[in-house]
């Protein structure tokens, strides 16, 4: 039996538990519960100050409170004890004469520095027995973690054309959102891998295109525009719980409308259930009119068809 699960699959307590795990790994992996960091006579929480004043000299002291979440008087002994150290300097902010901008003095550079090129060393023998797909899969993962946890994955996004391993990608997250969502079987997979095997099989160039939504380098959704005998067609568009708000769905949704007039297509049609009430909103708000509807037996549930319509 396969005892293999993903985080998808757990509870969110067991998720919970897995980055605690993760946390708990990691933190002794870097040797960071220790008190002095990277062999150096500074503490990590003293050592990540000094990265940030050597990567942005000038900084205020609320900037590194709010940004690090430091209480104030810790910072405030931390920053007496570099100065007394030759390692910091201060001047007066011209915008504001109240407040001082903190800047590493040479000495205070050359243990930056000194850190920096530790670190690296730490990593790169970290990261030394595994192989480069290894490596790159470590890298990626945890560049994914950054962006997803980041508050800025949160605001921006792009649309792009598809790439090579975008469509499975895509139709597998599709159909688990739609089992996990509304208790769809595989039927729907079924459906969504024909309708992609026939787009890339038959692919029509300036006819037929496929958008990829990305957010904080997450894929975050999609939609395929299709040559339906000289009709255009707008088909599988989803988009991922986590970017659900954003504007992605409205988005792909127009550019299909915009590339199925410039290809010149006279209309532009899809098929639905009603079920899937954010689509069917977004659909009408665009200038789509329900034309027909039928209720059928699919992907293992009693459903309600729609066919929609915009003549462009």
């Amino acid at each position: 039996m396969n005892t293999h699960t993903t985080l998808q699959d757990q509870h969110p307590a067991d998720q919970i538990e897995t980055v605690r795990a993760f946390n708990r790994f990691y933190t002794n992996q870097l040797g960071l519960l220790g008190r002095a960091f990277l062999d150096s006579r500074f503490t990590l929480t003293e050592a990540r100050i000094i990265y940030e004043l050597a990567a942005r000299p000038g900084l205020q002291a609320k900037t590194l409170i709010d940004e690090l979440h430091l209480d104030p008087a810790y910072l405030s002994r931390i920053l007496k004890k570099f100065r007394g150290d030759g390692l910091l300097s201060t001047r007066p902010d011209p915008q504001d004469q109240r407040s001082q901008l903190l800047e590493l003095t040479a000495d205070g550079l050359s243990h930056a520095r000194t850190l920096a090129s530790r670190s690296r060393q730490d990593i790169a023998a970290m990261l030394g027995p595994l192989s480069k797909p290894q490596q790159e899969t470590v890298a990626m993962a945890m560049g994914r973690i950054e962006s997803l946890l980041s508050a800025r994955a949160d605001k921006d996004f792009i649309l792009r054309p598809h790439q090579p391993g975008d469509i499975s990608l895509v139709l597998g997250r599709q159909t688990k959102l739609y089992v996990e969502e509304y208790g769809w079987n595989s039927d729907y997979e079924a459906l969504a891998m024909q309708i992609a095997a026939d787009f890339i099989r038959n692919f029509k160039p300036g006819r037929e295109f496929c958008w990829i939504a990305e957010a904080g380098g997450e894929i975050a959704g999609s939609v395929f525009l299709v040559d339906a005998g000289g009709t255009a067609k707008l088909r599988l568009l989803y988009v991922e719980p986590f970017a659900r708000g954003l504007g992605i769905g409205r988005a792909l949704v127009r550019e299909c409308i915009a590339f199925a007039r410039s290809a010149g297509y006279e209309i532009l049609t899809l098929w639905t259930n009603d079920v899937l009430a954010s689509a069917r909103r977004i659909y009408e708000t665009e200038g789509f009119t329900l034309v027909s509807e039928e209720r059928h037996h699919s992907f293992g549930k009693d459903l309600n068809g729609q066919n929609w319509q915009m003549g462009l």
